[in-house]
């Protein structure tokens, strides 16, 4: 029998071109929202950088740690260059231009963009498919995480809206589809869409999963 890992190679390096670019996107939005953070607690330029960039390559960094692949910005100046000017962005435009949300509206993209980049990732490395689906919710959450502890706020992993449930969607979904055979620019783009739907929508009406109640 060919492993699980092997048999979805070929379909995973079909894709690989679109890699770098929803990785470039995933990380530019992650740092605009660590950039909007700082805003929001008026603190200096080097707090906006800071917070840029571990939001922006955070959850990426774990990630390459636990699959054994060298960290990506480590190698090439691009992401942190990336996060430093989305820090720029965010620091020389009115507070004003940006909605009251847009923090959270580019959470969600960047969730629903590394959650499949993250996946697809630990695929390319060899990974079977279900840790490579759990890679990419680590990569999709954990940049927010580290976020959220360094502003003083609860994580939003621990909040009751839908958050980590729609990475879970994002990547679970684009894993399931690449194992069945489906086209990698597809399987993106259904998981990332899939994501993105179900956090926008719990961002707009506040959706959660029950919390646990003692029978």
């Amino acid at each position: 029998m060919v492993p699980a890992s092997l048999s979805v190679q070929p379909v995973v390096d079909a894709s690989a071109w679109l890699m770098p670019w929803l990785d470039m996107a995933a990380t530019a939005v992650f740092a605009l929202s660590g950039a909007l953070a700082a805003a929001r607690m008026r603190k200096t330029l080097v707090t906006f950088m800071f917070f840029g960039a571990i939001t922006g390559v955070g959850g990426g960094t774990l990630r390459d740690v636990l699959i054994g692949a060298p960290v990506f910005w480590m190698h090439r100046s691009a992401p942190i260059a990336i996060c430093l000017g989305a820090a720029l962005l965010v620091w020389f435009t009115p507070r004003r231009i940006w909605p009251e949300q847009a923090l959270e509206w580019f959470d969600g993209i960047g969730l629903a963009a590394y959650s499949v980049f993250g996946a697809a990732k630990a695929l390319s490395f060899g990974i079977p498919p279900l840790p490579a689906a759990i890679m990419g919710v680590v990569t999709a959450c954990m940049g927010g995480i580290f976020r959220d502890m360094l502003a003083g706020v609860p994580s939003i992993v621990l909040r009751p809206e839908i958050y980590v449930t729609a990475a879970a969607l994002a990547a679970g979904g684009y894993v399931a589809l690449i194992s069945i055979g489906a086209y990698g620019w597809a399987a993106m783009a259904a998981g990332f869409l899939g994501g993105l739907i179900l956090r926008f929508a719990a961002i707009r009406w506040q959706l959660g999963l029950p919390a646990y109640k003692d029978l």
